[in-house]
C-alpha cells in the first residue's frame, strides 16, 4: 500500500476533508490531493506534519502489513452518512493492520474453523436452536454461562474490535483477505458514554450468527441471526431449566438476576421465553409495553453488565516487548497510543497496576 493510500485512510479515519488536513498540516489542498493520488511524495518534514495533524505516527505511512477487507455487513437502524461509514472502515483497517503486524511475530493469526460436523443449514427459525447448541458443543463450551464472549471468539480466530460508533450503528461483520472473520461493535456513541455489556454481547452473538448460519430461501436472515444471538448465549435447555416450560409472566427481579448470570438483557430473556413458547405472545407483549412505558426499553433498571474488552492484541504486543522483539517506540505504534497513555488506561481498570511500576 502506497503512502498516498495510507494518507487517505488516515484522513478518512480522522473525518477530515482534504482542505481541513491541508490547513492543519500547513500545505495546500492541491498538495494533499496529489499525495493521495501518488502524483507527488511528501517530504520528511511534511510527512511529520501530516502525522501530527492526523494523530498517527510517521511509521503508519511506512507500515509493511496491508489488508484487503470485504464489503462490511452492518447492523444499524438507519443508513449511515457516507463520511461516517468511511471513517469507521478506515479506523478498522488501520487497527487490523497493527493487529496482523504483531501477530506476524508469533506465526500469524490463529485459523478460524467451525466444527467439521456442524450442520449450519437452517430451513426454519426453530432450527437455529439446534445450530447454536451444536456450535457450543463443537467449541467445548457446554451449556454453562459464557463468562467472556470476546475471549471465546478471539480464541477461535475471530478478530473482535471496539469502535466509537454513530448512534445508529451497532455492529458489522466482514472478512480480511477472505480468510479472517472480523466483528466490530461500538462501545460508545453520542448518546451513551458506554454501551451496556449485555447489548455488546448480544451484538457479538448476532454477528456470529451471520458468520455461522447458512440460511435457506424463505427464512429471514436477520430474524435467524437474532434468534441465534439469544440461543447461543442461553441455549434452549438452559432457558427451560431457568424458566420452566410454561409461564403466565416473568418477574422483574427474576429477569435482572438472570441477566447478570448469563449476560443477556432482560428484554432478550422475554424474547427467549416467547420464542420457546414459555410465554404467550400476549404475555410477552404486556411485559414489553411495561418496559416501554417506564423507559426501560432504552435503559434497563438496576446495575449494568460491564463491557467486555478485547485483550488478545494487547497481550501479544506486551509479549513482543518482553521478549525484546520490538522497541518501545514500535510498541506505541502497534498499540496506537503513547506507552504512558496505555499504562494509565490499564491502571484505571486494574487498581493502579501497571502504571505505578513504570514511573
Amino acid at each position: 500500500m502506497s503512502i498516498g493510500e495510507r494518507l487517505k485512510i488516515a484522513r478518512h479515519a480522522a473525518r477530515l476533508s482534504q482542505r481541513d488536513l491541508a490547513e492543519a498540516a500547513e500545505v495546500s489542498a492541491m498538495a494533499i490531493s496529489k499525495y493521495e493520488r501518488d502524483l507527488d511524495m511528501p517530504s520528511s518534514g511534511v510527512l511529520i506534519r501530516l502525522a501530527r495533524a492526523l494523530d498517527v505516527k510517521t511509521e503508519f505511512f511506512l507500515r509493511p502489513v496491508t489488508v484487503t477487507v470485504s464489503a462490511p455487513a452492518y447492523r444499524r437502524r438507519t443508513s449511515l452518512p457516507r463520511k461516517q461509514e468511511r471513517a469507521i472502515i478506515a479506523q478498522i483497517q488501520e487497527w487490523l493492520e497493527r493487529y496482523l503486524d504483531v501477530e506476524s511475530f508469533f506465526g500469524g493469526p490463529p485459523e478460524f474453523e467451525l466444527p467439521p460436523d456442524l450442520n449450519r443449514r437452517v430451513t426454519s427459525l426453530d432450527e437455529v436452536e439446534r445450530v447454536a447448541i451444536e456450535l457450543r458443543e463443537g467449541w467445548d463450551l457446554g451449556l454453562a454461562p459464557i463468562e467472556s464472549l470476546v475471549e471465546v471468539l478471539e480464541d477461535r480466530g475471530i478478530k473482535v474490535g471496539l469502535i466509537e460508533g454513530h448512534q445508529d450503528f451497532d455492529s458489522l461483520t466482514f472478512w480480511v483477505d477472505d480468510t479472517i472473520p472480523v466483528i466490530v461493535v461500538k462501545h460508545t456513541d453520542s448518546q451513551s458514554p458506554r454501551v451496556p455489556g449485555d447489548r455488546q454481547r448480544f451484538n457479538l452473538s448476532h454477528e456470529l450468527g451471520h458468520l455461522v448460519l447458512e440460511i435457506a430461501e424463505g427464512v429471514d436472515e436477520e430474524a435467524a441471526a437474532y434468534r441465534f444471538a439469544g440461543a447461543f448465549l442461553v441455549p434452549e435447555p438452559v432457558a427451560r431449566f431457568e424458566l420452566g416450560d410454561r409461564r403466565q409472566t416473568l418477574g422483574l427481579h427474576e429477569l435482572h438476576l438472570l441477566k447478570h448470570k448469563y449476560g443477556l438483557s432482560m428484554q432478550a430473556w422475554i424474547y427467549r421465553a416467547k420464542n420457546l413458547g414459555v410465554l404467550s405472545e400476549s404475555a410477552a407483549t404486556r411485559l414489553f409495553r411495561e418496559f416501554r412505558r417506564k423507559g426501560w426499553h432504552r435503559d434497563e433498571p438496576g446495575d449494568q453488565i460491564p463491557l467486555e474488552e478485547p485483550e488478545r492484541m494487547k497481550r501479544l504486543v506486551l509479549r513482543a516487548m518482553a521478549e525484546d522483539l520490538v522497541s518501545k517506540s514500535r510498541v506505541a505504534e502497534l498499540l496506537g497510543m503513547p506507552l504512558a497513555q496505555f499504562y494509565q488506561e490499564e491502571a484505571e481498570q486494574h487498581a493502579g497496576f501497571p502504571a505505578a511500576v513504570h514511573r
